[in-house]
């Protein structure tokens, strides 16, 4: 791969137009409205044709002003609809921006007539020849397209860091803001406004098809990863840097192992940001789907050690003293499983808590203590869904095999104060001494 400068300019500007949206996207994300950024990137259409159309030319100022303001009538129109119709806001969405965006679609095909206008451009972007239109600043060329996009990253990040407090109680909870004082339409609108000229500034970069993706994309895999919003914030913003970086790599690589020369980079970045969104919805730490996986794996196989430590207890519990220990079939018979009782049996026994002797069981002093204390949650549970809660029918004990899973030695002593201590259950088996 040959890199040169131009490649580095192209970046550059990538980077800035994905973390300008990516900034932004996050408080679409929390607030549910993903297709708000979707119906306003579609919906600038028309602002920008009659920019073009009015103005004759395709001068920053005139595209951005009527970018804002129909980003601005298609939040009101959707409200609108939504409150007027009773739809929902998805349907209410889908109506106006799909007929904003085919007004849009008139229009340009209309200006590109009497402009100067790529209707491709603007929909799929050109970020390929950002470099060859420079600004000159103190004796360096810079693209205009890097200044545009910085300059609407350091507006957005303005704005986040001054209304940082607004714009989070606005986002989680907009009943408690009003009631403390903060006007939470006021908000949303000051917010779909600069959505609105986001993406504007990001069309000459990536077009309005694929702008989205750098809207929706950062947040929702930065949501996967944290709860906390300003480290949400900073993962989104190193997520599109990097979806911008490797997009370009990837736009003047991979087509060349399949014969081509290059593609889109600004459809490959838009890519690699899904590629490394599923690696993030496989791999996140809390809500991966492996991770969540292997989670409930884990709780799974805890939950048959423990069952198993339970029944050895009871079996030695109710056992005359030269009875034999109980056989393995014993156990996969009672719970009604079989590889998960080897993989716990051999964890328990990893554990010096069950001691196995050819195909018979016993408990250890650990293995023992922890299943009297299981029988214990267990019989306490049924007490007190017995006689506490009235509830003394068959399935008394179903629940209570699923609560003593999760019961602590603090809940544990709870349970027995609210009970009164007792020294039986209400199968008149003895509850074991803590």
């Amino acid at each position: 791969m040959e890199w040169t400068f131009l490649d580095t300019w192209i970046v550059v500007v990538g980077m800035l137009g994905a973390m300008s949206c990516a900034l932004l996207g996050n408080y679409l994300v929390l607030r549910r409205m993903s297709m708000m950024g979707d119906a306003i990137s579609h919906a600038v259409l028309p602002g920008l044709a009659i920019a073009f159309l009015v103005s004759g030319s395709r001068e920053s100022l005139p595209m951005l002003i009527g970018a804002i303001l129909i980003g601005v009538l298609t939040t009101f129109f959707i409200h609108g609809i939504d409150r007027l119709s009773g739809l929902d806001r998805g349907a209410s969405m889908g109506v106006v921006f799909t007929t904003l965006f085919a007004l849009g679609l008139i229009l340009i095909r209309q200006a590109a007539d009497h402009v100067d206008l790529d209707p491709g451009c603007v929909l799929y972007g050109a970020i390929e020849l950002t470099p060859l239109d420079t600004y000159l600043w103190f004796d360096w060329e810079i693209p205009q397209a890097a200044l545009t996009n910085g300059a609407m990253l350091l507006i957005n990040l303005i704005f986040v860091l001054l209304f940082y407090k607004e714009l989070k109680i606005t986002s989680f909870d907009p009943a408690l803001a009003t009631t403390i004082g903060i006007n939470a339409n006021v908000m949303q609108y000051i917010l779909m406004t600069l959505v609105a000229a986001t993406t504007i500034a990001a069309f000459e970069s990536v077009g309005s098809i694929l702008v989205i993706a750098m809207l929706i994309v950062p947040g929702a895999a930065a949501h996967l990863l944290t709860d906390r919003l300003g480290l949400m914030l900073l993962i989104s913003l190193v997520f599109a840097a990097v979806s911008a970086l490797v997009g370009h790599i990837g736009a003047i690589t991979i087509p060349k192992w399949f014969g081509f020369e290059d593609t889109s980079t600004a459809g490959m970045m838009a890519f690699m940001a899904g590629v490394l969104f599923g690696g993030v919805l496989l791999f996140a730490p809390r809500y991966g789907l492996i991770s969540r996986l292997l989670h409930q794996l884990l709780l799974g196989i805890k939950i048959v050690r423990d069952d198993i430590l339970g029944f050895l207890y009871r079996y030695q519990e109710l056992a005359s003293a030269d009875a034999k220990p109980v056989q393995v079939s014993q156990v996969r018979e009672a719970l009604k499983a079989g590889f998960s009782v080897d993989l716990s049996l051999w964890d328990l026994a990893r554990k010096n808590m069950v001691k196995r002797v050819e195909d018979r069981l016993t408990l250890t002093s650990n293995g023992a203590a922890t299943g009297r204390n299981l029988i214990r949650s267990h019989r306490l549970w049924e007490t007190y869904l017995c006689n506490k809660m009235g509830y003394c029918d068959a399935d008394m004990h179903r629940h209570a095999h699923q609560l003593e899973h999760y019961t602590d030695t603090k809940l544990q002593t709870e349970l027995d104060q609210i009970t009164g201590n007792p020294k039986f259950d209400p199968h008149q088996r003895r509850i074991p001494e803590p």
